[in-house]
């Protein structure tokens, strides 16, 4: 249970501290807190850079007036999961027959709309309402944050300062041309708003007005929020011609190691031994695609193609981008996969993952900086590691990787 210093004991014992005064949030680490003193002063700072910027006195003025600073955002901030995701605990939380059923149902309701969406962008409405399911389970939940204090407050700290600063004078910039007023404008705690969960420098770029009321509505308009997704979708280079990617099935003794993001021809997975997931010949097109084992060698494997980086565009993370294809896919009617993937895999403590890049590192087995995060250079060094071993070299750390490079279970 977090424990937060109250505004009260914020006067009376940090006045005289710097921006790098500390509390402690959950799972003791040390939360940055803020005098009032010190936020007012930053909230001069950012009133000057949003007018600086093209926002007008008023807006910045007014806005500026109302903004507080949050401590829980600052907390959440900096809160990393204790513990790490399994693919399938990711996947079976999000793609899930409710959110299939709903997606099914919406697409028949909203279905003039969606197609005129995809008439303007080439983007598929499977694939729109598979993005609109993810992120906000299709408009049930925006977020409650009020995002100029929120971002204000991250503007103010020091972790990423530059960025939320950038943030918070395009919110004002939103707010400004009248999309919104601010007290309506709530989202995320990092900023996210609306049906699709842009951040307000997205919506600056890619939202539109597609009802026609003269706004760019994302909370109160679907047209607007719909519209607004194929067009950034488009603008990062949706290929209306293909799919995201398919489940397909690997040859026996498959080397797992060529899993590691290179892109290769289609024709050179196919004469592998590739097949689709139910034993079928690959489709003879002329594009290249990745292999993609989010959960190694015992679970689904894909072949994704350009849209794949689309969607990471999107959100760079892989599990994200293979939920939202399964699920568009899912929507247009298709089946569960061939594969599921296996739910006994290990859960790794962010200690253990640091204990196992440490051991890798020492080994010479380059995985970076030990900073507990299962990235891909880990995941690199993970695959060379298990094929210097003759081990499948999916690049997964299972219970018998762990034991062989003595990262201890239960820290």
């Amino acid at each position: 249970m977090a424990h937060l210093i109250t505004r009260p004991n914020i006067r009376r014992t940090l006045a005289s501290l710097s921006l790098s005064a500390l509390a402690f949030g959950a799972q003791g680490q040390s939360i940055p807190v803020m005098t009032d003193e010190q936020f007012a002063e930053c909230k001069q700072t950012l009133e000057a850079r949003a007018v600086g910027a093209g926002v007008s006195e008023a807006t910045a003025r007014n806005v500026l007036a109302n903004v507080n600073y949050i401590e829980r955002v600052i907390e959440l901030d900096r809160r990393q999961p204790e513990f790490t995701t399994t693919f399938a605990d990711y996947f079976n939380r999000r793609v899930n027959e409710s959110r299939i059923t709903k997606g099914r149902e919406l697409l028949e309701t909203h279905r003039d709309l969606l197609n005129r969406v995809t008439r303007e962008t080439g983007v598929p409405a499977p694939y729109l309402l598979a993005f609109w399911g993810l992120e906000t389970n299709y408009g049930s939940y925006f977020g409650k944050m009020p995002v100029p204090s929120s971002l204000a407050t991250l503007a103010c700290d020091q972790r990423r300062s530059t960025f939320f600063t950038e943030q918070f004078v395009a919110a004002l910039k939103i707010i400004d041309e009248g999309a919104i007023p601010a007290e309506q404008m709530e989202g995320s705690w990092a900023g996210a708003m609306g049906h699709v969960q842009f951040m307000p420098t997205v919506f600056l770029q890619h939202a539109v007005d597609a009802d026609g009321d003269g706004r760019r509505d994302l909370w109160n308009s679907l047209p607007d929020a719909m519209m607004s997704a194929g067009k950034f979708l488009q603008s990062m280079g949706w290929d209306g011609e293909y799919r995201w990617g398919r489940e397909v099935l690997l040859p026996a003794n498959f080397d797992f190691s060529l899993s590691d993001g290179r892109r290769l021809p289609l024709a050179e997975w196919r004469g592998m031994g590739i097949t689709d997931a139910f034993g079928n010949a690959l489709a003879n097109e002329p594009i290249e695609a990745a292999l993609v084992v989010p959960s190694g060698h015992r679970g689904p494997a894909f072949l994704v193609y350009s849209n794949f980086r689309v969607i990471m565009g999107w959100n760079r993370s892989e599990f994200y981008a293979v939920s939202v294809g399964h699920l568009a896919d899912r929507i247009a009617g298709a089946g569960g996969l061939q594969n599921p993937p296996p739910e006994d895999q290990p859960t790794l403590s962010r200690d253990q993952i640091i204990q196992l890049q440490e051991s890798l590192n020492t080994k010479g087995f380059a995985s970076g900086n030990p900073d507990g995060i299962l990235g891909s250079n880990t995941r690199k060094a993970i695959r060379e590691f298990q094929k210097s071993q003759g081990l499948i070299a999916d690049g997964m750390p299972s219970e018998a990787l762990l034991e062989t490079l003595n990262v201890i279970s239960g820290s």
